[in-house]
């Protein structure tokens, strides 16, 4: 049986993906910082399928926890498919206030902490010939006002995703990276409700991340743009 990673899988994107995947044959390794709500999380997916998932605690901005995340699944799922790195966070302000806790803060977890999911996954993944889907955004492509440090991780994300598909390809390994626009998610605090029914909804990113996996291995969609069909 197929087993992923998904960083920052304890609600949003991470955890429809997980959920998706579940009740479609994987089993999964969800990660996050918060040992609480990454605990609860695991509980309720192994619900769909007893067994089929685990929790570990991990920052992906810590590369020797990511080692462990990935030694871990190994030794309770055998082998490792796909790598979805999802965590992220976003801190928003102005060049002339933005204080450097919330620089490195954005950096290290968007970017860096990609870097160290990706290094500690790919030996596993050669010997899967595994998935690497990144969750970027559409931030990576367009800027905005009081976006400097969010604009810089995901446009450094593109970049560092599109070059690690060159790197990782002749190991038959596969990298992708979707790129959303809005999403009903918690992310930045956001309350989802009723009105957001209007945006993309994680398991649609979900859905495309299982599309991906299971798209002919000749193919290989490196970047997927994805939009609101109805923008507010």
């Amino acid at each position: 049986m197929k087993t992923a990673l998904i960083t920052g899988g304890s609600k949003g994107i991470g955890y429809s993906t997980a959920k998706l995947l579940i009740q479609n044959g994987w089993n999964v390794a969800i990660t996050g910082r918060k040992a609480k709500q990454i605990t609860e999380a695991a509980a309720e997916l192994n619900l769909i399928k007893e067994g089929s998932s685990i929790g570990l605690v991990a920052d992906v901005a810590d590369f020797i926890q990511q080692q462990k995340a990935v030694e871990a699944t190994l030794k309770k799922f055998g082998q490792l498919d796909a790598l979805i790195a999802n965590a992220g966070v976003g801190n928003f302000g102005s060049v002339e206030t933005l204080n450097h806790e919330q620089w490195h803060e954005t950096i290290n977890t968007n970017l860096t902490g990609v870097f160290y999911s990706v290094q500690a996954c790919v030996e596993a993944l050669k010997k899967t010939k595994g998935y690497i889907i990144t969750i970027g955004s559409l931030a990576g492509a367009n800027f905005f006002a009081a976006g400097s440090a969010y604009n810089a991780s995901k446009f450094g994300l593109l970049g560092f995703t599109q070059a690690t598909m060159l790197d990782l390809r002749p190991h038959g390994i596969k990298v992708s990276t979707i790129m959303p626009g809005s999403v009903a998610t918690e992310f930045n605090n956001h309350a989802p409700s009723e009105k957001d029914a209007w945006k993309i909804q994680p398991e649609d990113i979900g859905q495309l991340v299982l599309d991906l996996l299971n798209m002919n291995p000749r193919v290989l969609p490196s970047k997927i743009e994805v939009r609101p069909s109805m923008p507010k």
